[in-house]
């Protein structure tokens, strides 16, 4: 399957012959190629140790020292450009506790700007703009363990968005929510004005959502293309030990576009 073509499109990440290896000697990844354009939403597919947690946190600097390069907005992640690279590429966790510590939601929404110098009515508007945009600015005083689960995740994905993110990673968004809350946050997800890319093992979800995806498998891409397509190519699917629910066609969903 040839790769998607973004050349018409300016690169918010551009991944190059990334290779990684754990100090234990474990390679993780063998030579990463792929660049997503500003505003797409790409799915990032996969079984289980293909390597996919390991690329995400190459994307921001937490894990380095590989060989190959890792590029956001034309600035190459690497010590020199940290800040700036951790305020444009922004992790939602998939377990939204992770992120939520303070005493109320508008308290954790604020806390990444206000530690970047953000102060006063600029910090509370940027919270408000935040909070606004996942559909929880009527739960800023609330404590975020009075919340629902698909509440928090809606407040965590509110956390990064304050940073005004090039990129937004998500991290099985859809795990553990009911079908309102899955979605909600797909409405969510559709209506923002950033780049996306979705690590995830719900397929319908990556088709309903990314009209691309990426397949890594064994540390390398082993597809890139059009979401229905990579999902209907049933050899693709079996070779890399990805499968759909039980009765599910890809080809008979209309998925909405970039």
């Amino acid at each position: 399957m040839d790769p998607v073509s973004t050349d018409s499109i300016p690169a918010s990440l551009e991944v190059s012959g990334l290779a990684f290896a754990y100090p234990d000697g474990h390679q993780a990844l063998f030579g990463v190629d792929f660049a997503v354009g500003r505003g797409e939403r790409v799915a990032l597919l996969g079984p289980n140790g293909a390597g996919k947690t390991t690329l995400v946190l190459h994307l921001n600097g937490i894990l380095s020292g590989g060989t190959g390069t890792v590029t956001v907005a034309g600035l190459p992640v690497g010590r020199k450009h940290m800040a700036e690279i951790r305020q444009k590429v922004g992790i939602v966790f998939q377990d939204p506790d992770d992120q939520l510590f303070m005493p109320t939601v508008r308290e954790d929404v604020a806390f990444g700007p206000a530690a970047a110098g953000l102060k006063g009515a600029a910090l509370q508007e940027r919270v408000r703009t935040a909070l606004e945009q996942v559909g929880m600015a009527d739960f800023a005083d609330r404590p975020p363990h009075h919340l629902s689960f698909g509440q928090r995740r809606r407040v965590a994905v509110a956390t990064v968005l304050a940073m005004e993110p090039e990129i937004l990673v998500l991290d099985e968004p859809s795990s553990n929510l009911d079908p309102a809350s899955r979605r909600e946050l797909a409405d969510i997800l559709r209506a923002l004005d950033v780049t996306v890319l979705m690590v995830t093992h719900d397929l319908p979800y990556a088709l309903e959502l990314c009209p691309r995806s990426l397949i890594l498998s064994d540390g390398v891409i082993a597809a890139d293309g059009p979401t229905g397509d990579v999902l209907s190519d049933d050899a693709l699917m079996r070779a890399h030990r990805l499968e759909l629910p039980f009765g599910f066609d890809p080809k008979s969903v209309t998925t909405s576009g970039r």
